[in-house]
């Protein structure tokens, strides 16, 4: 039956694998319940046909069994009668029967494999459903969260990132040049400072020695002020 086999894929698959697999894996665990929901009411459709056909192959099975046990009563009823060759007349029907029984049975017990099988099917791919539909919402956060992960890794990695980092890199150098700037201004207006004191210091001292050597001289000529 098809449905065994498909179910049998769905059984097999591994729900971890497949969405590690998937390009997109959110859609892929959506469409993954969508897709066991409907093999689900398949196989619970086929189930009750299988256990439909068991059904009637067991009331078959039961006919055949009772008209087999009734011919035996009948060679026995003509046996007590000393009627052998009627006797026998029954047991030939009744091995016809016998034929019938055993054929019967085979037929019952592969539409019973298959119910059996069926179901547990059935039980298990409910089973893997549910941990589907348990685990959906966490499979679909590490989804977007891996999604995010690997935006913010692009965008670090991204040659506009790298034009951002440069154009901060040129800013700093710029800055670092007008500071540069800034501080040698400073120091010119320093030195320019301390040379125009010290020539005012030097004023100072080549007047205080003009006077001290005019001093020298009156008071060497004697001339009082």
């Amino acid at each position: 039956m098809a449905i065994f086999e498909r179910v049998a894929d769905i059984l097999k698959a591994n729900i971890n694998d497949l969405i590690d697999r998937a390009e997109d894996p959110e859609k892929m665990v959506k469409q993954l319940i969508v897709e066991m929901d409907k093999e689900i009411d398949k196989a619970t459709q086929a189930l009750g046909q299988a256990m439909g056909s068991q059904k009637v192959a067991a009331m078959e099975l039961a006919d055949a069994k009772a008209a087999a046990s009734d011919w035996n009563d009948k060679a026995k009823l003509a046996l007590k009668a000393g009627n052998e060759v009627l006797a026998k007349k029954a047991l030939d029907a009744k091995v016809g029967v016998d034929e019938q029984v055993e054929a019967l049975q085979a037929n019952y017990d592969k539409i019973t494999e298959n119910v059996d099988k069926l179901k547990a099917q059935v039980e298990e791919l409910k089973m893997k459903l549910d941990e589907a539909r348990s685990r959906q919402n966490v499979l679909i956060a590490r989804s977007k969260m891996a999604a995010a992960a690997q935006s913010t890794a692009v965008t670090i990695n991204s040659s506009t990132t790298d034009s951002a980092f440069a154009k901060l890199d040129a800013l700093e150098r710029k800055i670092a040049e007008k500071e540069a700037t800034a501080e040698a201004y400073a120091g010119i207006n320093t030195n320019e400072i301390i040379i125009s004191d010290e020539d005012e210091f030097a004023k100072l001292e080549h007047a205080a020695a003009v006077e001290d050597q005019l001093a020298a001289l009156k008071k060497e000529l004697k001339i009082k002020d």
